[in-house]
């Protein structure tokens, strides 16, 4: 017998979640680009509904988060009982896994896919499944193929994360119907908001017309409101009601409804930070890649920046350069690129600041 309490087998093994670093060398103006957090912040209005909130956090929240589904089913035109709130997109992910996937079951994510998928899929016991992508993007035959009877989740984030990169709506359309009726497709959907190709969808309209499609959001991103972790899902009423089941009775706080609630129907500061983007994402791309960079291209707030593997060159040298400046950007290793840095798209000073230090780091 142990002399003390162990995990069950398996749960050491879990490579934890490193979140992007957020500090630089002392005295200098750090500039956190390593998050994909909005550089606008939240909405006035999400602030003024935290504070208002202050005088009222001895009281628990509501349970159903019933004002911020009323307001998302409203902004998107769904059935309001359809939608579960959480804790960011994380925990519905993490109780979507552990409502489907137990031991000798499978999920399913494509090869740089967002790391939560293998988490989530180990902490249920079940077994993580790799599909290889194609120049960077989620491959749909890759996917198919790597399907067994086991599978029970395919996790598919579009945009993805770190990759920036994003299939076309007939192409989610056409791994669905390839999918067994008994898999679970989780669309995972956090830069949404984002995307300004004629080609994306979300979703929503699969998921509103099938019985195993389930799509997640978050608020954390363009919405600004990571700090109270925030997100939603839609799927059909026998997912909600078994994630439901499990889930905590109060895991949204009561300010982070009031936020999003006040959030999701500002839609003068959601034009901004949409606005921002699109000026920034392809200035960036075309400034970067002419210091002789490669940039993949991006759906997203964020860009994924590939250096040599000459010394002094490597994508390591640049993050110790860059740091060294106070511009903190996203080692990617543990999505296995470890040639490459994920830049955020941040205010006009920081985004200046990124380009000027490269240049120099290029020519040093």
């Amino acid at each position: 017998m142990s002399a003390r309490p162990v995990p069950r087998p398996g749960v050491l093994a879990i490579e934890a979640y490193v979140p992007g670093k957020s500090k630089a060398p002392a005295g200098v103006k750090v500039h956190k680009l390593s998050s994909n957090e909005t550089p606008l912040g939240p909405s006035p209005k999400a602030m003024e509904a935290v504070r208002a909130n202050a005088e009222t956090l001895a009281l628990y929240p509501d349970g159903t988060a019933g004002a911020l589904r009323e307001a998302i089913a409203a902004k998107y035109g769904l059935d309001p009982a359809r939608i579960l709130c959480g804790a960011g997109s994380d925990e519905l992910l993490a109780l979507l896994t552990s409502a489907y996937i137990g031991p000798g079951d499978e999920g399913l994510f494509s090869q740089h896919g967002f790391l939560v998928y293998r988490i989530a899929i180990l902490a249920a016991g079940g077994t993580p499944v790799v599909a290889p992508e194609r120049d960077l993007t989620a491959d749909v035959d890759a996917i198919l193929a790597a399907v067994t009877e086991r599978t029970k989740i395919v996790f598919l984030a579009n945009p993805n994360n770190p990759t920036g990169t994003y299939i076309p709506f007939d192409e989610v359309k056409r791994l669905h119907a390839g999918l067994p009726p008994h898999v679970l497709l989780v669309l995972d959907a956090a830069y949404a908001e984002y995307v300004r190709r004629n080609d994306y969808a979300s979703g929503l309209e699969l998921v509103a017309t099938s019985d195993n499609v389930v799509m997640t959001r978050t608020f954390s991103k363009i919405y600004g409101l990571a700090a109270l972790r925030l997100g939603w899902m839609v799927g059909p009423a026998h997912v909600i009601d078994a994630v439901n089941r499990i889930r905590g009775p109060f895991n949204v706080n009561a300010p982070a409804i009031a936020a999003g609630v006040a959030a999701i129907h500002d839609d003068a500061h959601l034009s901004a930070a949409l606005a921002h983007n699109d000026e920034w994402l392809p200035a960036l791309t075309r400034e970067i890649e002419a210091l002789g960079l490669k940039v993949t291209p991006s759906v997203g707030n964020f860009l994924l920046i590939h250096f040599p593997q000459e010394a002094g060159r490597t994508a390591a040298d640049a993050d110790a350069f860059l740091t060294g400046r106070g511009l903190v950007l996203r080692r990617v290793e543990a999505y296995g690129l470890p040639d490459a840095l994920r830049l955020t798209i941040g205010d006009a000073e920081a985004n200046r600041l990124v380009v000027e230090a490269l240049g120099l780091f290029m020519r040093a």
